[in-house]
């Protein structure tokens, strides 16, 4: 089963730039990773739970080729994980549980989103 994220994630450099404009109790970094923690959770409740170690593959579907794939994965990759332990799909987004996270870039104008596949890994 995979998770798919309909349109784009924000990249590192929009998480960074959200980060800077704190000030006080004014947190939009934290209101940004709230917002998109809880949506992608919400998209992942049906998925499977894994309570053990896991490889995670993520295929990102951008618009173009404009964006960075270093800044793509990275502001989105932290999103990802996050939700996915919300949704109780991941134990926990630790070394311990997951062991390899793959990430593949492709274009699609029409359709850009993202699809994520959690795949058990056997004990040995």
């Amino acid at each position: 089963m995979k998770l798919v994220i309909d349109g784009r994630l924000p990249g590192l450099n929009e998480i960074i730039k959200e980060a800077k404009k704190g000030r006080g109790g004014y947190q939009p970094y934290a209101i940004m990773k709230r917002e998109y923690t809880d949506e992608i959770a919400w998209l992942a409740k049906k998925m499977p739970k894994y309570h053990g170690q896991v490889e995670i593959n993520i295929t990102w579907y951008e618009k173009n080729y404009k964006r960075d794939i270093d800044n793509v994965a990275a502001g989105g990759t932290k999103l990802i994980l996050d939700g996915l332990v919300l949704a109780g799909v991941l134990k926990d987004d630790s070394q311990k549980f997951v062991k390899s996270i793959n990430h593949y870039f492709k274009v699609d104008k029409n359709n850009p989103r993202i699809e994520v596949k959690v795949k058990k890994i056997e004990s040995e």
